[in-house]
């Protein structure tokens, strides 16, 4: 796959505390107690008359204690913050969602730091998975609870969803980052890069919620502005078409996008050709030809083919040969009882469709 990295950019500042300054604070008010006078010794201390300090030491007596020194009860502390644990913000979580009020990502500059942040986080996520069979299977498994899927099998459970929550932050701060370009109307090159690489990453995890105004943002908005190249045009346009035969099943508006934006793609073309004759042979030969994330685009229509040419079957053969019918319908016998619900009997090798 293709995935734009953006490396000119500075790492963003991560705020911190002034420790300095709040623990001179936390001085200064214990500091108040010194003055303070109490009978039978100082608290917290262990004075044992008049006079003992209480707080920041002040009292003559033997029970003053400091900012570190033993608390109410005898209980001690490290230091005057003793109690509290350092923050450990992450980056990507660190901004919030422009349309929710946050608008520090409306800056040009803070867009670019955070885009490479997220950059280096999804390069991370692929890094880890290692094989490129575990990288495909994280993302055919990705759930994301923010972004409701359109169906349950777009997007099965996970197992453990731990090992996909680098990708879920990493989409979550797309979201923030595409809110932040279109508030701020930025429309220059870095724009193009961000969209389109948001646009490829929702794409190959099956998610329309992200992809789909991505898309329609980059024809409507950006490219009037700046023109898109020749190779970009083409692949966005391609994406949008088969997003509305494959996912939507809606033939006429895919034929009325391309005829709009004068598309010329064969493989478009024949994608099209195939799902208007219910062609699944030509489905699945085009299917095995295109990249990959075409092919996550024809996995929305591959459903309704298979079950198709499975009611083809069914009408037309008494019996066939078991491997036949595997390769014909691209799944196994056990997937084709238990997931489509076919009813049919195998007797050895040979599949009984009707007696």
């Amino acid at each position: 796959m293709s995935v734009p990295l953006l490396t000119s950019f500075c790492h963003p500042a991560v705020p911190s505390f002034d420790a300095t300054t709040q623990s001179t604070a936390m001085s200064n008010r214990g500091g108040r107690g010194g003055g303070r006078v109490f009978r039978g010794g100082g608290r917290g201390g262990g004075g044992s008359g008049i006079g003992s300090g209480s707080g920041g030491g002040g009292g003559g007596g033997s029970g003053g204690s400091g900012g570190g020194g033993p608390g109410r009860g005898g209980r001690s502390h490290s230091g005057p913050w003793g109690r509290l644990k350092p923050v450990d913000l992450d980056p990507l979580d660190s901004f919030g969602l422009p349309s929710k009020g946050d608008t520090r990502l409306l800056d040009f500059k803070t867009q670019e730091r955070y885009y490479t942040k997220i950059v280096e986080r999804y390069m991370t996520f692929c890094s880890d998975a290692g094989e490129r069979d575990e990288l495909l299977r994280r993302f055919a498994s990705l759930d994301l609870k923010e972004y409701p899927s359109v169906s349950a099998a777009s997007s099965p459970r996970l197992d453990d969803p731990a090992s996909t929550k680098a990708l879920s932050d990493v989409m979550m701060a797309l979201r923030k980052l595409r809110e932040g370009i279109v508030a701020s109307k930025r429309t220059d090159e870095f724009a193009i890069q961000a969209y389109l690489f948001n646009i490829r990453l929702s794409v190959l995890i099956k998610h329309p919620e992200s992809y789909h105004p991505a898309i329609l943002h980059v024809l409507r908005t950006i490219h009037p502005a700046r023109n898109l190249t020749s190779v970009e045009l083409q692949e966005v346009l391609g994406y949008l078409v088969l997003d509305a035969a494959c996912r939507r099943g809606d033939l006429a508006e895919a034929y009325a996008i391309r005829h709009r934006y004068a598309l010329q793609d064969a493989k478009v073309d024949a994608v099209l050709a195939a799902l208007a004759h219910d062609n699944y042979v030509a489905f699945r030969r085009v299917q095995r030809s295109v990249d990959g994330h075409r092919a996550k685009l024809l996995e929305f229509a591959e459903g309704e083919m298979r079950t198709h040419v499975l009611k083809c079957f069914g009408r037309t053969y008494l019996a066939v040969d078991q491997d036949w019918l595997e390769k014909c319908a691209g799944e196994g016998w056990e997937a084709l009882t238990r997931d489509r619900g076919v009813g049919w009997e195998l007797d050895g090798k040979k599949v009984i469709i009707r007696k």
